[in-house]
């Protein structure tokens, strides 16, 4: 009797229950941050690129800018 007082496996089932009710309720918002968050990070990354292409000495590397140019 003293193991079902020291681990209450009702009351460990009911939070695993609450738990996974929480993750399902809140896993639409979850995605949109994730998406977000990639998003934003390939935002930069091209930012980032781009930089590094215009400030590039190789022709290869800055066709955005030589066809500006023109």
């Amino acid at each position: 009797m003293s193991y079902l007082r020291r681990h209450n496996p009702l009351q460990i089932f009911l939070a695993q229950i609450t738990a996974m009710v929480k993750d399902y309720l809140t896993m639409n918002r979850k995605l949109k941050m994730a998406k977000y968050r990639v998003n934003y990070q390939m935002y930069k990354l091209n930012q980032m690129e781009q930089l590094i292409a215009e400030n590039n000495e190789h022709v290869f590397l800055r066709g955005n800018k030589i066809n500006l140019q023109r």
